[in-house]
């Protein structure tokens, strides 16, 4: 399960890259994985300060986190 979560997050990494800020839902569909796998590897990456997430309306969007 590690390494699916793993892979899961380097998909989410780079439909981020490409899409910019998304909603939780395009990002789940986006990504073309289960849900439960997403918001895992999402998690993942959150606390490892690669992605922000905002509460908004409608859920959450997210965005990477760009250094520099």
């Amino acid at each position: 399960m590690i390494t699916e979560i793993g892979i899961v997050a380097g998909d989410i990494w780079h439909f981020l890259d490409q899409q910019g800020e998304v909603s939780l839902n395009a990002l789940v569909e986006g990504v073309g994985k289960p849900r439960d796998n997403v918001l895992m590897s999402l998690g993942w990456l959150a606390r490892e300060g690669h992605v922000i997430l905002q509460e908004a309306a409608e859920g959450y969007k997210i965005s990477l986190r760009k250094n520099g």
